[in-house]
């Protein structure tokens, strides 16, 4: 699997990475409505991130029931390249926009966001 900035990796995987990176650690529960998956989709995505080295699980010190999964130092620095590759490949996308069309794509994702976070209530 690569990611559509070319990254090897899966899109699921890079999600869950990039979400661990933005908010820090959390449960399994956090993370799968963060990406609006199933918790026992969650459960097999974060056993193989586990086994690649890119996550660990931690005693949840608020809830004996559950862990907390964070980025190893490896999967910190993916998150970074993920970031990077992202970064230059919206650039790309972008170069031949106006400034003000650049402002009514971001606009327009914004407010996509908006009505599908809406659809999750």
């Amino acid at each position: 699997d690569t990611t559509p900035c070319g990254l090897p990796m899966s899109i699921t995987e890079a999600h869950a990475i990039s979400a661990l990176h933005a908010q820090g650690p959390g449960t399994q529960q956090q993370l799968a409505d963060a990406l609006r998956l199933q918790k026992s989709t969650v459960s097999r995505l974060i056993d193989e991130l586990a086994r690649s080295g890119l996550v660990e699980r931690a005693p949840n010190p608020d809830d004996r029931r559950s862990h907390l999964i964070h980025l190893t130092a490896e999967g910190s620095a993916r998150a970074g390249r993920l970031d990077d590759a992202r970064r230059d490949l919206f650039e790309r996308l972008l170069t031949g926009l106006t400034a003000a069309e650049r402002r009514t794509v971001v606009i327009g994702i914004a407010r996509l966001k908006e009505a599908a976070d809406a659809l999750d209530r």
